[in-house]
């Protein structure tokens, strides 16, 4: 498996459920390193999906084997619901298409709305809401921990994940493949390639025919306090262009509010810069939408970059003359459909492998709740030193995470892992303490200046 994002952890546990000897490469320090560490964390019905595309298929298998499996690893789901508004005549027009799209792709509890009724689920929207589309099972997730989740079931049934790996090169021989990687050689029945933002490079470099051209997009988020959640009980989405999903303000799994994304096209596949007047129109097109967000302060603002091609579907292609699969293209429903791709991939292999031998039994995996959807360990009277006074983590969190089969590659692996620094302060009252709790732990590490400058 090439990329440990989501999509590749996802692969990884599927084909290691099914038997297969798995090995995960990432050329970053971390799983997550690239398009999968920055989304809004929705867990997608699949109500405005192309009807009858593959979209749609894997979106609706992966959200169904996630509700069934999040309990067992340990995942969360938050049941927030959507309400798609109409803020102009022209997108109250579409609301009907919406609802009859949704119908067909199965979504059959979509409720058309008017304006009064709408505010009676959300009642500090704004008055100017003409109508809505309530969907009730659209629901937000901890996006982090359930690639985790996956990669750490994998690694339990055999699986080897390897970081800091980047493919370099790869050639078809005598029945397998042999790759070339920063750090050495590598030979494999398959391959699959889930290289996100670089699936069209790794293309090229395994020799596979330029099937799809990545064109990054660019998301700007900003993140509000806690005190705007109770003002956004439920997801607030717009109605969908051709183009894209649009700007959605949505509570997170954590008790923030993000409002994001933008979609900016951009060349450069690896930074995602904040531009100050992006972000203020985000600030304001909140406030906008919902007035009592006004003067609750932003604790975040970070961007991300989806893995778009030239057309808009997933480009996923299966090579049986060299045994290989490509999961490209994975835009914004990949969170929601990577479980659903992870099954099709193995579908795929099916196609032209020997069948393989599933394990007998299927070691258990639960990853540590970071949510508060159930309890957390600053609660337990014995929790001991709080590292992270904002997210209320534990000394005891972040030594667990060090002690896992898979422990933090970088300082953003550890945060993602147990939301140290990401609260209101974003460090500036427990980096010190974390570097110190870190040192020769994390690369780089983390180093805080200290008055005297050392």
């Amino acid at each position: 498996m090439i990329g440990a994002g989501v999509v590749g952890c996802a692969v990884a546990r599927r084909f290691a459920l099914a038997g297969a000897s798995v090995v995960l490469i990432e050329k970053g320090n971390d799983i997550l390193s690239g398009a999968s560490k920055a989304n809004s964390a929705i867990l997608h019905t699949g109500f405005d999906a192309p009807p009858g595309s593959l979209e749609l298929q894997l979106v609706q298998e992966g959200r169904a084997e996630y509700l069934s499996v999040h309990g067992s690893l340990g995942l969360s789901v938050v049941h927030t619901g959507a309400l798609v508004c109409a803020w102009t005549e022209e997108e109250e027009a579409q609301l009907d298409k919406i609802v009859a799209k949704g119908a067909d792709n199965g979504i059959a509890d979509l409720r058309r709305l008017d304006g009064g009724q709408a505010r009676k689920i959300a009642p500090d929207l704004s008055p100017d809401l003409r109508a809505a589309i309530e969907v009730p099972g659209e629901h937000v997730i901890d996006p982090w921990s359930a690639p985790l989740a996956y990669v750490s079931q994998a690694i339990a049934l055999g699986a080897r994940v390897v970081r800091r790996c980047e493919l370099v090169s790869g050639r078809f021989e005598g029945g397998e493949w042999h790759l070339e990687t920063g750090l050495g050689g590598l030979r494999a029945g398959a391959v699959v390639n889930a290289a996100g933002l670089f699936g069209d490079e790794v293309n090229r470099r395994l020799g596979l025919a330029p099937e799809f051209e990545i064109r990054p997009r660019k998301g700007q988020f900003i993140v509000l306090d806690k005190a705007a959640r109770r003002h956004v009980p439920t997801i607030v989405l717009p109605v969908p262009t051709e183009r894209t999903k649009g700007i959605v303000i949505c509570p997170t799994a954590f008790g923030n509010v993000l409002v994001g994304p933008t979609a900016e096209e951009q060349a450069d596949r690896i930074r995602a810069t904040v531009e100050t007047g992006t972000l203020q129109m985000l600030q304001a097109h909140g406030e906008k939408l919902i007035p009592a967000l006004r003067g609750i302060p932003v604790t975040a603002t970070y961007a991300g970059l989806r893995p778009a091609s030239e057309e808009k579907h997933y480009r996923v292609s299966v090579h049986p003359e060299v045994r290989a699969i490509v999961l490209g293209g994975i835009r914004s429903t990949g969170l929601s459909a990577s479980l659903g791709l992870a099954r099709h991939a193995l579908r795929l292999y099916e196609g032209f492998a020997a069948p393989l031998d599933s394990p007998a039994t299927v070691p258990a995996c639960h990853v540590p709740n970071l949510t508060g959807t159930e309890p957390r360990d600053w609660q337990a009277p014995d929790h001991g030193e709080i590292a992270c006074h904002c997210e209320r983590v534990t000394r005891r969190e972040i030594e667990a995470t060090f002690a896992s089969p898979l422990p933090p590659g970088d300082f953003n692996g550890l945060r993602r892992r147990t939301r140290a620094c990401m609260g209101r302060c974003q460090g500036f009252c427990c980096a010190a303490r974390l570097a110190a709790m870190t040192r020769g732990r994390i690369e780089p590490p983390l180093i805080v200046a200290t008055e005297d400058g050392k």
